[in-house]
C-alpha cells in the first residue's frame, strides 16, 4: 500500500513537472504559432517588374508586436510574421516595434473594460523579470531591453533609431548594405505611464519614440474606440500631448475613440499617425477609420498605416490591402498613406515580412506608378519620422 502511494505521488510529481515544462517551454511557441497565422507561408514569387521595382524601394512598416513573443528575432523563424532575416528578405528597411503591456480577456472591437489582463500570463510563461508581473511600466522597459539586446547581438544588422541623425546615418549606410534593418520603439497604449506624466521621460529614455493613448480599453489619457466610456482626451492626455511633441515622440491615434481622435487632431502641432488601421470606405466596422478621420490625420501632415489583417481589409490577400490603400489615397492624397501591418499582433495575414513584394505587385495592379508606390511603401513613413523625431 505504501509503495502504491509512492507510485501515485511520483506520478503526480511527474505530471506537475511535465505541466510546468509545457507552460514554460512548449506553450509560448505553440501560442505564437496559433495566434499569428500566415495564410501563405511562402516562399513568395512576384512578376519580374514588381520584383525589380520592389528592390529599389525603402520599405517601412509602422506596426509589429513581435517583442511580446519569446522568439529570438535574430534567427529566421518558421512561425508567425517577423524576424530580422525575414524583414531583410522582404526588403523592409525600417520596422516600428510596438509594445503591448495589457490586453483584456475576451478582447473584442466593440467594448472592453480594464478589469482583466492577459499579459500577466505571458510574463510568467516567458519568465520575464518579477517586476513585470504587476507593473505595466516594467513590462514596457523589459520589452525595450529585448530590442536593445537584439541590436547588440546583431553584428550591426539591426539598428535602433532614436532620432533624426540616427535615421539619416542608417539610410546613408543602407545604400551600400541593403540587408540591414532599422527598428523604432513604440507603445501601444499609455497605460504604461501608470497615471504619471513624468513617465513620458522614462519611456523616452528607454528609447520609445511613438505612443498611442489607448489600446483595447479606456485609459487615464483618453478613450478607446473599444472601451466602455469611449471618452475624449483628458487633462492628463493634453499634458502628455504637449510632453510628447516637445520631446519628439510621434503621437499614434490607433484605437482612439472618435472623441479622443478629434481632440488630439485639434491640438496637434506636429504630424500624427494611425500606425495600423483599416478604413470604413472598404471595410465598415468599429475598428476602422471614417473619411473625416482620414481627413483629420492628413491635415496634420501625418500618415495612415493600412493594416494587413482581415478586420482591417475585409479580405484575405494583398489585393484587399491595396484596395484600402487606393481608397485612402483617393480620399486624402498619396502622401498620407503608409503601411501598418500589425504583424505579430494576434492577427491573420496573407504573407509574412519576407513577402512584401506581393504588396508592391498589388499596388501596381491598382494603378499606382513607381513614385507613388515608393511613397506608400516607405517614403511617407520616413518623412514623418524625420519631421517629428528629435535631433
Amino acid at each position: 500500500m505504501r509503495r502504491l502511494a509512492k507510485i501515485v505521488l511520483y506520478g503526480f510529481a511527474l505530471l506537475a513537472v511535465l505541466g510546468v515544462a509545457f507552460f514554460f517551454l512548449a506553450l509560448p511557441s505553440l501560442t505564437d504559432r496559433l495566434l499569428n497565422p500566415v495564410r501563405d507561408p511562402g516562399p513568395y514569387a512576384a512578376s519580374a517588374a514588381a520584383t525589380e521595382l520592389h528592390r529599389t524601394l525603402l520599405v517601412a512598416d509602422l506596426h509589429a508586436d513581435s517583442l511580446l513573443f519569446g522568439r529570438d528575432l535574430l534567427e529566421r523563424g518558421t512561425r508567425a510574421h517577423v524576424d530580422i532575416p525575414r524583414l531583410a528578405e522582404g526588403n523592409v528597411a525600417l520596422q516600428v516595434f510596438s509594445v503591448v503591456s495589457k490586453t483584456p480577456r475576451a478582447q473584442n472591437i466593440e467594448s472592453n473594460s480594464d478589469d482583466t489582463d492577459n499579459i500577466t500570463l505571458v510574463a510568467l510563461a516567458l519568465r520575464w523579470p518579477m517586476a513585470t508581473w504587476t507593473s505595466l511600466k516594467a513590462r514596457a522597459l523589459h520589452q525595450a531591453s529585448r530590442l536593445q539586446d537584439f541590436a547588440t547581438r546583431s553584428d550591426n544588422r539591426l539598428v535602433i533609431v532614436r532620432g533624426r541623425a540616427d535615421l539619416r546615418r542608417f539610410l546613408e549606410r543602407r545604400q551600400n548594405e541593403p540587408g540591414i534593418v532599422a527598428g523604432v520603439l513604440a507603445l501601444e497604449g499609455a497605460q504604461v505611464l501608470e497615471g504619471d506624466p513624468a513617465n513620458v521621460d522614462a519611456m523616452f529614455d528607454a528609447g520609445y519614440r511613438m505612443m498611442s493613448f489607448a489600446h483595447f480599453f479606456d485609459t487615464e489619457l483618453g478613450g478607446s474606440v473599444h472601451g466602455i466610456d469611449k471618452g475624449g482626451l483628458t487633462d492628463l492626455g493634453r499634458d502628455v500631448v504637449a510632453r510628447m511633441e516637445a520631446k519628439g515622440m510621434v503621437i499614434d491615434l490607433s484605437h482612439a475613440s472618435p472623441a479622443q481622435f478629434d481632440d488630439v487632431v485639434a491640438i496637434a502641432t506636429r504630424p500624427v499617425v494611425v500606425s495600423h488601421t483599416g478604413v470604413k470606405g472598404t471595410c465598415d466596422n468599429n475598428r476602422n477609420l471614417t473619411d473625416a478621420q482620414l481627413d483629420g490625420v492628413a491635415r496634420t501632415g501625418g500618415v495612415i498605416g493600412i493594416g494587413f489583417w482581415s478586420t482591417a481589409t475585409c479580405g484575405e490577400d494583398a489585393a484587399s490591402i491595396a484596395r484600402a490603400i487606393r481608397y485612402t489615397a483617393d480620399r486624402v492624397g498619396v502622401d498620407h498613406v503608409a503601411l501598418g501591418s500589425d504583424y505579430d499582433g494576434v492577427v491573420d495575414v496573407p504573407f509574412d515580412a519576407s513577402g512584401m513584394v506581393l504588396l508592391t505587385e498589388a499596388l501596381m495592379a491598382e494603378g499606382f506608378d513607381a513614385a507613388q508606390i515608393g511613397k506608400i511603401m516607405g517614403g511617407n513613413q520616413l518623412r514623418v519620422l524625420d519631421a517629428v523625431l528629435p535631433n
